[in-house]
């Protein structure tokens, strides 16, 4: 898996997600999701996780292409 500096190496494709992930599900996603940036466990943004857990998932329509 490639690990690139934030602000090196950037295409010119616009950011559309930002996920938090195990490595479980790095392992799914396979090689083909090349970009992870580690985060060491922290207890600081337990509150922050349990409210984005807490939220409804929402059905959002695409753009036909």
């Amino acid at each position: 898996m490639t690990r690139e500096t934030p602000g090196r190496g950037r295409s010119s494709d616009p950011i559309v997600a930002v996920g938090l992930l195990t490595q479980r599900d790095l392992d799914v996603l396979g090689t083909g999701f090349r970009r992870s940036f580690p985060v060491h466990q922290d207890t600081q943004f337990d509150d922050l996780l349990l409210a984005l857990d807490s939220i409804e998932a929402i059905d959002v329509p695409r753009k036909s292409r």
